[in-house]
């Protein structure tokens, strides 16, 4: 598949870990995302640390945001603010692998919030969105907890 070594090539440019996470959420040791706010995403259009003060585990991830707000939304509905994939880059998913995530490389689309690994996969993944997550949206339930 051509987008395969496009894919492999950028994301060795950028010095990425070909290894990956068995979780089904793309944490780090700041939380899922990075610690950042998905509720944010929706609502204020773009990237927002979250706050160590407002922390809330769910699968297995502790989710951090900005506000009090931004919790109790999330904990009364998780599944509206989590991103697709668990937070792991949706181009990357829809080539058949997990890969991490920069939180400034988003796209709310169809009210559903993804990822990429960085603003130049965003690019590649901009130019056939649609068919990335009907290819992406397949691989995910095999994928999901595998490394």
């Amino acid at each position: 598949m051509k987008n395969s070594l496009v894919a492999v090539l950028i994301l060795l440019s950028f010095g990425f870990n070909l290894s990956a996470q068995k979780a089904e959420v793309f944490t780090t040791s700041d939380g899922a995302i990075r610690g950042y706010d998905v509720v944010a995403y929706f609502t204020q259009g773009r990237a927002v640390k979250g706050d160590t003060r407002f922390r809330y585990q769910w699968k297995q991830a502790d989710w951090l945001f900005s506000s009090r707000q931004n919790l109790d939304s999330f904990r009364a509905s998780p599944e509206r603010y989590a991103p697709q994939y668990g937070g792991y880059c949706a181009f990357g998913m829809a080539d058949g692998h997990k890969a991490p995530t920069d939180p400034e490389a988003f796209s709310v689309l169809n009210d559903k919030l993804y990822f990429n690994y960085n603003k130049n996969v965003q690019v590649l993944w901009k130019k056939k969105t649609a068919e990335y997550i009907q290819t992406a949206d397949k691989n995910w339930p095999t994928i999901k907890n595998k490394e």
